[in-house]
């Protein structure tokens, strides 16, 4: 296993990264989070269409790019770092490996190719009231009748669930839990967007009234495809988080060289380096483990499960951490609503929540590597 980036692949972080500074200021970010969307069509558009981006992870047969998950750990890293409003970790890291894993080639040919070009908006609805991130959380029914399949019942925390025009839903029939494909605009439908602390990633709640849906992959068979396609969010997650953090950690270094008090920056006061010092060893390590995921899922690792666990919940506490240490070197000001250290901060805290908070991933590591 390669430990190092190739040139291209910093090449392609390189490029992504200048993208991001032209069109996602933090200023842009504020107008853009304000808005019911939540993203600016025009951006989507180049983001797909001009770097490809939405087309990584996808195989040529099926339009795609055909690179792997270090490329898409690169790029990840990079929106975090800029807080990116767009719909691409609902598209590509949660519905897009769903079905590639959903063992369906007939809905892979169908439904990839839309992803690849950014013509679809995708994401996969599975939480529900109870917000459990396990399989026994899956209650939304789903009947087999005359017309076809049809389901009855509610997602909640739907990542990107007003704008998406293709929905993966996770729903139980008798045979067990399975996935399905509903589009946007299906009838018996009801998408109300959720008030939540970050405003940059919006959150929906879904309703299905006898909402017609097509079956993914075998009846029932769903368990460990959805397990794996969370574990490959989890992993993507973790890599998003690493950029936010770093980010945090420039912003607090940067303000302590430039903050005087006392005649000095205060960044020569003890405190505030054994504060730094601290951020700087807990992201370093934070990107080990996301880059390692990243480098375990290109290479079909049987570490994935531990390895996604074990990034998601140590990349969700970095994160926190940094962003929290932030706002206390910036003191006063790192407060107020006009500085940008608050958006990192929720983000951080909703990414951290994401998926399963660091206590369950503990929980489900633990229960992995048998102990």
């Amino acid at each position: 296993m390669n430990f190092t980036f190739t040139e291209e692949q910093e090449e392609l972080r390189r490029q992504v990264r200048r993208f991001l500074e032209e069109k996602s200021p933090t200023t842009e970010v504020r107008r853009l989070m304000e808005t019911d969307e939540g993203y600016d069509k025009a951006v989507w558009e180049q983001l797909a269409g001009q770097l490809g981006l939405t087309a990584l992870i996808i195989p040529e047969e099926y339009g795609g790019a055909g690179f792997g998950y270090v490329e898409l750990t690169v790029v990840l890293e990079e929106m975090g770092a800029a807080l990116l409003c767009a719909p691409f970790y609902s598209t590509v890291a949660l519905a897009t490996n769903a079905l590639l894993l959903s063992g369906d080639e007939q809905a892979k040919k169908d439904l990839l190719p839309g992803i690849a070009s950014g013509e679809t908006i995708a994401t996969l609805a599975y939480t529900e009231d109870s917000g459990r991130w396990d399989i026994d959380g899956v209650q939304l029914a789903a009947t087999n009748g005359p017309n076809g399949w049809t389901l009855n019942g509610s997602k909640m925390f739907v990542v990107d669930g007003n704008l998406a025009s293709l929905i993966i839903v996770a729903a139980r029939t008798p045979r067990g839990v399975s996935l399905f494909a509903v589009n946007g605009d299906a009838d018996g439908l009801t998408r109300t967007r959720l008030t939540t602390m970050d405003m940059t990633r919006k959150q929906s709640r879904l309703e299905f009234a006898g909402t017609s849906a097509r079956l993914l992959g075998e009846d029932g068979a769903a368990e460990e495809v959805i397990s794996k396609t969370l574990d490959r969010a989890a992993i993507a997650l973790a890599a998003e988080q690493v950029g936010g953090a770093q980010k945090c950690l420039d912003m607090a270094v940067e303000y302590a060289k430039n903050r005087i008090q006392f005649g000095r920056p205060i960044g020569s006061f003890q405190a505030i380096k054994h504060k730094c010092a601290d951020m700087l060893m807990e992201v370093e390590s934070a990107r080990s483990a996301a880059y390692y995921g990243g480098w375990a899922l290109d290479d079909d690792s049987d570490e994935v499960p531990v390895v996604a666990s074990l990034a998601k919940s140590y990349c969700s506490e970095a994160y926190f951490h940094a962003a929290a240490e932030n706002i206390q070197i910036h003191g006063g000001i790192g407060f107020t609503w006009e500085h940008d250290a608050h958006l990192y901060f929720k983000r951080a805290k909703t990414s951290e929540l994401l998926l399963g908070d660091p206590s369950y991933h503990r929980e489900l590591l633990a229960t992995r590597i048998g102990i």
